[in-house]
């Protein structure tokens, strides 16, 4: 099932291009650099976006101790859809589903795209949220809030060989976007805040826990339909679980048509408390129309 999902989500994109590549859309100025997250969609616009990452540690550090361990790595492919709603463009509504593949016990980082179950691996969709996108300050177009709801479709994290999937705790999340373009149309500032708040099943480890995670983002433009930018987040759990981490990035993005973007990113975990220090490795296409 899981290669039907990817195939068709892969179709469906690439027909979203072929249909609507002679699209009326504003090209003053690229996808890239007008739709920022901050950045809501008009009303009967479509935004889809498949994003792919592949997370793979071989040292942690928990309960101020760290060591090096046998390689776990984690595969997370998302889709993220929105649509415009609204007349005066301040309100989007969305769907959020999550697909997961992992592997334990020093299986090689590409071992997830076997999307086994065994006693080493597991696999699955994880999770769906129904989301709003929706702008609060209606002069300020550059700020805008996603709420989600994330709602579990897995009944135990790990299963009886301790291969972990995903939470089964409900989550409500919000993620509050800024976005500042400087006055030379070169650099754009981006900075996201989210914020996290797991309950409902006492056997999760992410339940009563809330979670800040704030990050700040450098873009620049080397041409219309390129950027190139860096990065640094922060993540903070707190309650009856605690656990942070701090990771550095970089990365990529290109407008390939009007409507399709690429987007690469690479990213580093340089320290953390209960938590693995490993690498991630991320690729997404984003469609526009």
């Amino acid at each position: 099932m899981k290669t039907k999902i990817i195939a068709i989500v892969f179709l469906f994109v690439f027909s979203i291009v072929k249909t609507y590549s002679q699209n009326d859309i504003d090209t003053s100025k690229s996808n890239i650099q007008t739709y920022t997250p901050s950045k809501l969609l008009n009303k009967g616009q479509w935004d889809i976006k498949f994003f792919n990452n592949l997370y793979t540690e071989t040292e942690a550090k928990f309960n101020g101790v760290k060591a090096d361990k046998a390689r776990e790595t984690y595969f997370t492919s998302t889709i993220d859809i929105f649509t415009g709603v609204s007349e005066n463009n301040r309100l989007n509504i969305g769907l959020l589903l999550e697909y997961r593949s992992n592997t334990i016990a020093g299986n090689s980082a590409t071992s997830v795209f076997s999307f086994s179950n065994d006693l080493n691996s597991r696999n699955g969709l994880s999770s769906f949220a129904p989301a709003l996108k929706w702008q609060p300050l209606e002069n300020v177009g550059n700020f805008s809030v996603q709420s989600a709801f994330h709602i579990p479709l897995i009944e135990n994290e790990s299963d009886v060989n301790g291969v972990f999937l995903d939470q089964t705790a409900y989550m409500f999340q919000n993620r509050f976007f800024y976005d500042y373009t400087l006055p030379s149309g070169k650099w754009q500032l981006f900075t996201e805040l989210s914020t996290e708040y797991n309950f409902g099943n006492d056997d999760s480890f992410a339940n009563n826990t809330f979670v800040l995670a704030p990050g700040l983002f450098m873009s620049y433009f080397p041409s219309d339909k390129s950027t190139i930018l860096g990065y640094i987040q922060h993540y903070q759990r707190m309650g009856d679980f605690t656990q942070d981490f701090t990771t550095l990035g970089f990365g990529g993005k290109y407008q390939i048509t009007e409507i399709l973007n690429l987007e690469i990113l690479y990213g580093k975990f340089i320290r953390g408390n209960n938590t693995g220090l490993g690498q991630s490795f991320n690729i997404g296409l984003r469609a526009l129309f």
